[in-house]
């Protein structure tokens, strides 16, 4: 029987001072003055379509966290995001310890604004530094230089926020080894409570996808990863996610949802949602991409809405909770699918015998094996008729 999971919101930013030539993300240069007044307006407005499409007030719940993203939410004032935060509470009531990120860029933070940001509510700063060396921030296109960057981590932690994070980059054009560590010295040093260490990957309709840089070979990249993971490990941090690693205690609630198949409504441009309901249906949605559409008061806010089939499900699921290297409770599986567990009784067997998942009675562990063949694990659970 499908449980409803626990329920979060995103939030989208559409706006950046400008593009980063790695940056895939639906985001927007800017041209002009950001309409913020009237994207707020849109946003609440988007909230109260979802509310009452799905009818979520009548179903009693809860937010657990929210996650305001971009593009580069912090070019937005503290006052309206503290106006779209009380509209949000006003809607959906949050639990009494909801987690509320929002991410920002050193480049468009000056002292103070956390804790303006603070004080409207949101208790969680996620920083986009990806690197403290001018030469590669400018390389990235970043607005910031490396000072912003140690400014802007030392004011998250004077504001008195629950925690923060750093986002940071390596395997990036021309990055030695000894770069890449250096980065990461120098991010474990503004003691973060949680830091995003991800490697750099060309994406389509990317500028670095039309003029490809020179990056580093793979046996660097894996000495950096190597050498990298214990450093962090030696500082305190725990590897909880593909590139999630935080104090004891510290992970991101938020990102951990998502990962546990669970549900979270999507707002603003391009935003995506996934929701849960008793009668056994997932359905995804999909908001409209640009500003100029989104902001159309002719126009709907949705533009896909997928149901999610049964036949689609064991893999979704198994996408999202194996990204995680926490074992996973087989009641997930049934509450959050609706599916039984003889629906992947062959499945499973095959990622037993290949030693790529252990089964211990009540969960299932990813293996190191396993984690190595994650693409080869995950494809034991796609239907054939789908692919």
């Amino acid at each position: 029987m499908l449980v409803p999971p626990p329920l979060s919101l995103y939030i989208h930013i559409p706006w950046c001072v400008q593009k980063c030539p790695y940056c895939d993300f639906n985001s927007h240069a800017l041209k002009a003055d950001i309409p913020e007044l009237d994207y707020i307006d849109a946003l609440i407005e988007d909230l109260d379509t979802d509310l009452a499409k799905y009818d979520l007030a009548s179903q009693g719940r809860e937010l657990h966290s929210i996650f305001i993203g971009g593009g580069t939410p912090s070019l937005i004032s503290a006052p309206e995001i503290g106006r779209l935060l009380e509209a949000v509470n006003q809607r959906i009531p949050f639990s009494d310890d909801i987690e509320i990120t929002m991410e920002a860029n050193p480049g468009t933070v000056e002292a103070g604004r956390f804790n303006a940001y603070r004080e409207v509510g949101v208790n969680r700063i996620s920083i986009g530094i990806q690197s403290f060396q001018d030469e590669k921030l400018k390389r990235l296109g970043r607005i910031h230089g490396s000072r912003e960057a140690i400014t802007a981590a030392g004011l998250a932690k004077e504001a008195g926020l629950e925690s923060f994070n750093i986002d940071l980059m390596h395997g990036l054009p021309d990055q030695s080894i000894d770069d890449a560590l250096s980065d990461l010295k120098q991010a474990i040093a503004l003691d973060p409570p949680h830091l995003s260490w991800y490697q750099l990957t060309i994406e389509p309709n990317t500028l670095f996808y039309s003029k490809p840089p020179v990056l580093p070979d793979d046996d660097d990249l894996w000495e950096i990863f190597e050498q990298g993971h214990k450093m962090l490990a030696e500082a305190g941090y725990v590897q909880y996610e593909i590139s999630g690693y935080s104090k004891p205690g510290r992970q991101c609630r938020h990102n951990l949802n998502y990962w546990r198949f669970g549900d979270y409504l999507g707002i603003g441009c391009g935003a995506h949602g996934k929701l849960s309901f008793a009668d056994g249906t997932i359905t995804r949605t999909v908001k409209v991409k640009h500003p100029r559409g989104y902001l159309n008061p002719t126009k709907p806010y949705l533009d896909q809405e997928i149901q999610v089939e049964a036949s689609e499900r064991p893999f979704e699921f198994f996408m999202n909770r194996f990204r995680l290297l926490e074992a996973c409770p087989k009641h997930d599986y049934v509450e959050r699918t609706g599916l039984p567990l003889s629906s992947i009784e062959g499945p499973i067997s095959w990622t037993l015998e290949q030693n790529y998942l252990e089964d211990r009675g009540d969960e299932w562990q990813i293996t190191e094996h396993g984690k190595l063949f994650l693409n080869d694990l995950l494809a034991a659970f796609v239907d054939e008729e789908d692919e």
